[in-house]
């Protein structure tokens, strides 16, 4: 038996009142979730409209369980272990732009449509030129949305009480103005009317964000066993930790209309979200980013297991205590302790948290996570970071694709792969051609945003560990830092 509204005894409709770009797990396990339980605790009264950013996704698995899926929070709580079940139906249904473009536009129309909600990874929120307003749809989630938006500054003609909360998740710094800026910028490259611009501005709120929850997602080992003890079966299950936090810089309206901490959930309404966000994307994220070539390429599968073992768990505790920490500014003490908290995060027991889960888009989350903290060090302290630059040394490896015999696949932007293709070819099993495939990566400046080999002494410290990797395989080379 599936999960569906037929089986689920439970099951509401609610007015279409969010727009959700993205359906992947963290954004089923967070947002969702906390819409869900604001329809449960503070009658909200509105469900979720997933749109699907890319061509290839997942909506129409979630349209198969009508927007239905269990969510599993697992994790200490309160000092206590706690396991518990919850089916989320927030979700009305799922639309795949690229197969559905009308459906996608006419959901502009509805007036009770009030929020846009996003998680397209941090190389979702890009400029396209090549984009157009007559793409059905556009390539990029910015121009989708500019389409979306003018379609309904159309449809109501520029009504101000038809504006949209627009509130991003991408892990980028200031994701909301980001947001707006590229939107803008596709206003005045189209030659939208200026109406739209102005009712951009006054009618509608872009909130920078911060979230924070860790979310394995789909617990591929456990479904047997979950299936049983459910009584269903489910497709869409999605597994995380209890800890969470959503730190939104926002008007006093967005906190009235969306009231989540009067119903006991942890979100923060602020008006600077940018301490929150540089403590957790560099500690937290980073330290993810750092781990995973690293402890994938020595043998490892999962968090839990890397933070448990005497090499890796001591190479990462030190990257964070050593090299991370002491380029930040607030008070030391504070941030220990979100380090130490976070540690504890990554020792679940409960959660099985694959490294290859977190490998997406690899690259651009070494740009916005970590690459900030090897420079401040730099900056600080005149010498380069050991371990940051050997976990950069490490994700270049990774990206050669290989784990022994074993094939690595491989996930993320088109041009990255390509580079990353192009790079490796240069190999030949020399030191020098080490060097060049260093260099041709650290020149990569659209990922960068700098061409990182005018960083005095990075591209000899990332070519040493490189070299180190190669010839010596990671379980050798990691004892050098």
């Amino acid at each position: 038996m599936q999960l569906s509204k037929k089986t689920f005894s439970g099951y509401r409709e609610y007015p279409e009142k969010v727009l959700q770009f993205g359906e992947g797990n963290f954004l089923r396990c967070f947002v969702d979730w906390m819409f869900h339980e604001l329809n449960q605790k503070a009658d909200f009264n509105g469900s979720i409209v997933v749109v699907q950013p890319i061509d290839k996704g997942m909506v129409n698995m979630l349209n198969e369980q009508d927007g239905l899926y269990t969510l599993n929070l697992r994790g200490f709580k309160n000092g206590k272990p706690e396991s518990i079940y919850e089916t989320i139906d927030v979700i009305s249904r799922g639309i795949n732009p690229y197969e559905d473009f009308g459906a996608y536009l006419k959901t502009a129309e509805n007036p009770e449509m009030r929020f846009v909600v996003s998680n397209t990874t941090e190389a979702g929120i890009a400029y396209d030129e090549n984009d157009l307003p007559t793409g059905t749809p556009p390539n990029s989630y910015p121009a989708k949305l500019t389409v979306w938006l003018n379609h309904r500054y159309k449809t109501f003609n520029g009504n101000p009480s038809k504006g949209m909360h627009i509130i991003p998740c991408e892990l980028i710094e200031k994701n909301a103005d980001n947001l707006k800026r590229i939107i803008l910028q596709y206003a005045d490259k189209w030659n939208l009317e200026p109406g739209f611009v102005q009712w951009l501005n006054s009618a509608c709120t872009f909130s920078n964000t911060l979230v924070d929850r860790i979310v394995p997602g789909y617990p591929r080992e456990r479904i047997a066993e979950i299936t049983k003890e459910l009584g269903y079966e489910d497709k869409q299950i999605v597994e995380g930790e209890h800890f969470h936090l959503w730190v939104i810089e926002a008007p006093g309206e967005l906190q009235k209309e969306l009231p989540f901490p009067s119903i006991g959930l942890d979100v923060l309404y602020v008006k600077d979200v940018a301490p929150y966000k540089s403590r957790k994307v560099r500690i937290l994220n980073g330290a993810h980013t750092v781990l995973v070539p690293v402890a994938y390429l020595y043998g490892i599968d999962t968090v839990r297991e890397s933070m448990e073992h005497p090499v890796v768990g001591k190479f990462i505790r030190d990257a964070i205590f050593d090299e991370i920490i002491p380029t930040l500014d607030l008070p030391k003490e504070e941030l220990e302790k979100f380090a130490n908290e976070v540690i504890v995060r990554f020792s679940n027991p409960y959660i099985k948290h694959l490294l290859m889960s977190i490998a997406l888009n690899s690259f651009a989350k070494f740009e916005t996570r970590v690459l900030p903290s090897i420079l401040e060090y730099k900056k600080r302290t005149g010498s380069i970071p050991g371990k940051l630059t050997f976990s950069l040394a490490a994700t270049i490896a990774f990206y050669k694709g290989k784990r022994g015999e074993e094939v690595i696949a491989l996930n993320d932007d088109a041009a990255v792969l390509v580079r990353l293709k192009n790079a490796w070819a240069k190999y030949n099993g020399s030191d020098e051609s080490i060097e060049d495939v260093v260099r041709e990566v650290l020149s990569f400046d659209k990922n960068w945003k700098i061409d990182l080999n005018k960083v005095e002494g990075l591209t000899s410290a990332v070519t040493k560990h490189l070299v180190n990797i190669e010839k010596n395989g990671m379980q050798k080379a990691i004892e050098t830092v």
